[in-house]
């Protein structure tokens, strides 16, 4: 074919195709409609359920109250703090010990006895014009169960011909499980102190008058010992001591810490020749216990 023919039917073929639309009518453009699928690309994750971990207020059931020690009493003609009632929290009274001593490593009775430390006998209550010489004193330290359920080391001075048998009584007190909340050394200054009448030492030696007397105390000679006393006070008449533990006058109403006639503290001391306060007919000591019967 030859090239000017060739060149005529592309020619035709171009206007053929435009020629396939009416006259006058717009032809539309070509749409390339684009569908947009969107895919998620999120998983579906289920609320946040918010646990929460309950806090736990820990309160110590053996907690000292803050006041304890801290209420002057008024002052009554004889000189002792007036009888007042006691305080509900020491109905009961079962209040932690606080360790003067470092507690014993294991929870086995464990007791020295030993001539007074310098340091000891400064913080004491002896003085050149007690009764007995400084020779005729021990100290001891003692374990003793607390009402806190804890094993805590304790100490007293006693005297020295009684030294061992002191610490027999207090090792079957302590194999018994007896609770005692203070067992440390009186302090001079404590013995004239305005009283708050809410003390609970357990002690010996005590350089000072009997009580409602101007002779000497056993406790002078360390003949003598008061076990928890707001457990077991003093009465005589309307003299309560101390002075807020008269909730514990009623001994039918047994509450740990007590002294009650038979009980393995009065045999303890029967066993050593010492009698018990709680079998006076004039007034009852029923802490007290002495070589003397006195």
């Amino acid at each position: 074919m030859r090239l000017s023919s060739l060149l005529l039917v592309l020619l035709i073929v171009g206007c053929s195709t435009s020629l396939d639309e009416e006259p006058g009518t717009t032809v539309a453009p070509t749409t390339t409609t684009t569908t947009s699928v969107v895919v998620s690309t999120t998983t579906s994750i289920p609320p946040t359920t918010s646990t929460s971990v309950p806090t736990t207020t820990t309160t110590n059931p053996f907690a000292r109250p803050g006041w304890l020690g801290t209420r002057l009493l008024p002052i009554r003609p004889d000189g002792h703090g007036e009888v007042q009632p006691t305080p509900p929290e020491l109905v009961d009274r079962r209040l932690e010990t606080i360790d003067l001593l470092d507690p014993p490593d294991s929870d086995e009775f464990v007791a020295t006895i030993e001539p007074i430390p310098d340091d000891v006998l400064a913080r004491s209550s002896w003085t050149e014009e007690c009764p007995v010489t400084v020779d005729e004193l021990r100290y001891l330290t003692m374990t003793h169960h607390g009402f806190d359920t804890k094993v805590h080391t304790g100490e007293m001075i006693v005297n020295t011909a009684f030294a061992e048998d002191v610490v027999g009584v207090f090792r079957g007190l302590f194999d018994a499980g007896f609770p005692i909340e203070q067992m440390r050394v009186i302090r001079i200054e404590e013995i004239d102190d305005h009283p708050t009448g809410d003390f609970n030492d357990t002690t010996s030696f005590v350089c000072r008058p009997a009580v409602g007397s101007t002779n000497w105390s056993y406790h002078a000679y360390g003949l003598a010992i008061d076990v928890n006393p707001f457990h077991n006070p003093y009465l005589r008449g309307d003299l309560v001591i101390p002075e807020l533990a008269s909730a514990y006058t009623d001994r039918e109403n047994v509450r740990p810490g007590m002294i009650l006639a038979g009980d393995i503290v009065v045999e303890a001391f029967a066993e050593i020749g010492w009698s018990w306060g709680g079998d006076w007919d004039t007034l009852k000591d029923w802490m007290h216990f002495s070589s003397s019967g006195r």
